[in-house]
């Protein structure tokens, strides 16, 4: 007869890979050293990014220390005897220390540059718009795309008459220069030399500014230096140079009377 096996107890079941992947993961905080799901940390970044990598700060952590570090930096700022303080007040000295006995510049009153040679096209009179109103104009950038827009008549006839653009037809103007090339052009033509006080230059000024309705034309534009380029602003010629004479004239009278 055969005998009844003995009864062996089931092994209990173990949880599927499934059921573990949906068990959310946890990371020990490297601030608060609690252990809390991986959604409370920043993925990484860069070389050291990843599907599981993680930053070793929680968010909350995070947050106090970048609400903690602006008020300990303007503390440390504003006291008296800090570097920080020491530094910005021996700066400051430096800077007037160095400063030119006259300000504002010596201002020139210098002719306005010749006009290059006109490029080769129909006057401006042919122009005509077209149906819709407009005049339209195309040109390439420093990287040679080619680019097209709409203007208006005035601002078309303007732009060939300045030797800025030229008429491709009685509807279209091409601009002659690219945004670098006119740079370098203008730089070029002034030697570097402002146009206002006689100084080196690195920047583009426009004699009429584009507010007042300027354009960026070789005739419009030259050579200046930084300092004269932000005290004209958006003055026109006239009246930046007028206001410099009335102080040139102020300052030689305060002069004589001391």
């Amino acid at each position: 007869m055969r005998t009844a096996a003995a009864h062996e107890p089931e092994p209990e079941p173990t949880p599927s890979s499934r059921e573990q992947s949906q068990a959310p993961e946890t990371k020990l905080c490297s601030l608060c050293k609690e252990q809390k799901p991986l959604s409370e940390f920043l993925r990484r970044r860069g070389r050291r990014s990843g599907k599981s990598t993680r930053r070793g700060t929680c968010r909350n952590c995070r947050q106090t220390n970048k609400e903690k570090e602006p008020a300990e930096e303007h503390e440390e700022r504003n006291e008296p005897g800090s570097e920080a303080t020491k530094n910005a007040a021996a700066v400051q000295g430096d800077f007037f220390e160095h400063q030119p006995a006259i300000f504002p510049k010596q201002r020139l009153n210098l002719p306005l540059p010749e006009l290059p040679p006109r490029p080769k096209g129909p006057d401006a009179s042919v122009l005509r718009p077209t149906g819709e109103g407009i005049i339209l104009m195309r040109g390439k950038t420093d990287k040679g795309r080619r680019w097209h827009q709409e203007t208006d008549l005035e601002t078309a006839i303007t732009l060939v008459k300045e030797h800025a653009a030229v008429v491709v037809n009685p509807h279209t103007i091409r601009r002659v220069y690219s945004n670098k090339s006119f740079r370098d052009y203008i730089l070029k033509r002034d030697n570097n030399l402002c146009h206002f006080c006689g100084e080196y230059g690195d920047t583009i000024d426009h004699l009429l500014p584009r507010a007042k309705g300027g354009h960026t034309t070789p005739a419009n534009c030259v050579c200046a230096c930084n300092v004269c380029n932000q005290s004209k602003a958006a003055r026109s010629l006239d009246e930046f140079v007028g206001e410099a004479r009335t102080e040139a004239v102020a300052n030689e009278e305060t002069s004589v009377i001391h």
